[in-house]
């Protein structure tokens, strides 16, 4: 597990500020202060669904603000489709699922940039079948277990 060396993500490449303009350009958000409300509130609620090297990698990487809002929640072990996903944060915000959906792609999306693609493969290995769509990439059938 720990046999490969890790890259070192000590410094941000990326500044907060830097992607809450890509947040807020992504989402065409009005203010810069409504791109940090959904930059908070979905990664909150994506560091409730990460767990492990995933989450400390994806941490490492974002700057330090948006590293916090990650692990700022504890992981919930109920595992939740992409819908699901969707839904929950809706209910928990009380906003509606389409602007979650909005603002999730819009955060997602500055998220993948800066994750990269293989943080991002390993991420959405992780997680259950939907997230795909979240980070803005193609969703692929995982393969079925053969019938004995």
């Amino acid at each position: 597990m720990y046999d490969q060396p890790r890259p070192d993500r000590s410094a941000p490449v990326t500044t907060f500020d830097q992607m809450l303009e890509r947040v807020r350009y992504e989402g065409a958000y009005p203010t810069r202060e409504r791109a940090e409300e959904a930059v908070r509130t979905v990664l909150g609620a994506l560091g409730r669904r990460l767990t492990g090297d995933e989450r400390i990698d994806l941490a490492q990487c974002l700057p330090v603000e948006a590293a916090l809002a990650l692990t700022s929640s504890v992981p919930d072990g109920q595992p939740l489709t992409g819908w699901g996903f969707v839904k929950d944060l809706a209910a928990r915000t009380g906003a509606t699922p389409a602007t979650v959906r909005w603002d999730t792609g819009a955060v997602l999306a500055a998220v993948t940039r800066i994750a990269g693609p293989e943080l991002l493969a390993r991420i959405l290995h992780q997680l259950p079948e939907g997230y795909a769509l979240l980070f803005g990439q193609a969703e692929l059938r995982r393969p079925e277990p053969a019938a004995a």
